[in-house]
């Protein structure tokens, strides 16, 4: 089932208008996710909205929102009055300008949402837009309210759709020379960046998502499915790191390394997708990919076990 749009509202260019819906184009959900529990109980934890002072739990309703001016000092914000600042873009998307795609500095990228039409009608006004963008290959800049903040959002043609990335305000983003003033200014001879573009070159490639696992992933997967079974948890050991004071020496060592398995690479099988693997594995635990296994079979008692 699609999830749900976290927004709808209308796309405008000019005059020309459709209504249209946002949806979350990335999902934290399928990752393993922990709950805290008691290590006496083995019970969950609850957290409790309580008075600061008198230490006594407040019902959502008396929940207001403050705005600290001193210690303990606060100007209080109804939601009333939130919403009479409402601004044009909580229901509308204007869009503003088009702009290179190179123009985007990567540390102003938030995260992506889906856009499409809302319904059955405007789907001429929203191809219009969309084949704009596209045979223009521009970024068109817009802004947009989620979650009671507006947002800067820059829209894409993908596909039949669009795809809109919520951008980040100057102010949010930290300068670099904080960071950067204080990195010595050294000189790298040619032979150390032949050496390293060789390198490159070796592992030169094509960015394909799907052959990347997440491996952090697949190890709590089988923390979990060892501990389910009963197996014993034996601590993994840790790579030896290797000290090469000669840099030149490391770059070269580096080109042997990449060039060794490319000579010793036979025709084999054509490997399972990552993360197709990755799937099959998170069936053993229950909640969440195993409703298919869950539903042939009644679910077990859970309880608790340590390592």
């Amino acid at each position: 089932m699609a999830p749900r749009a976290n927004w709808k509202g209308f796309l405008r260019l000019s005059l020309v208008t459709c209504p249209v819906a946002l949806y979350p184009a990335t999902s934290e959900s399928e990752k393993i996710s922990f709950n805290q529990l008691n290590r006496q109980t083995g019970h969950r934890i609850k957290y409790l909205k309580v008075d600061a002072d008198t230490g006594d739990e407040v019902p959502n309703e008396d929940i207001v929102k403050g705005y600290e001016l001193d210690k303990g000092q606060y100007i209080e914000v109804s939601k009333e009055e939130l919403e009479e600042i409402a601004l044009e873009s909580t229901r509308t998307i204007e869009i503003d300008e088009f702009v290179d795609k190179a123009d985007i500095d990567p540390r102003y990228l938030i995260r992506p949402y889906y856009v499409r039409p809302d319904g059955k009608v405007g789907h001429d006004a929203f191809a219009v837009i969309r084949e704009t963008i596209r045979e223009m290959d521009k970024v068109a800049i817009g802004r947009v309210v989620l979650t009671n903040r507006e947002h800067i959002v820059a829209l894409e043609a993908m596909d039949k759709g669009l795809v809109g990335t919520l951008l980040r305000y100057p102010y949010e983003v930290r300068s670099e020379q904080e960071y950067f003033d204080e990195i010595q200014d050294v000189k790298v001879t040619k032979d150390m960046l032949d050496l390293a573009k060789h390198i490159v070159n070796q592992k030169a490639g094509r960015f394909e998502p799907e052959k990347f696992a997440d491996h952090y992933e697949t190890a709590l997967i089988d923390l979990i499915n060892k501990k389910r079974a009963g197996k014993p948890i034996t601590p993994k050991e840790r790579p030896a790191s290797t000290n090469v004071v000669d840099l030149m020496e490391a770059l070269r060592r580096s080109v042997g390394n990449e060039a060794a398995p490319a000579k010793a690479a036979k025709p084999t099988k054509k490997p399972r997708k990552a993360a197709a693997g990755q799937k099959e594995m998170l069936m053993p635990i229950e909640g969440k990919k195993a409703k298919e296994a869950s539903a042939k079979k009644p679910a077990a008692r859970s309880q608790r076990r340590s390592a």
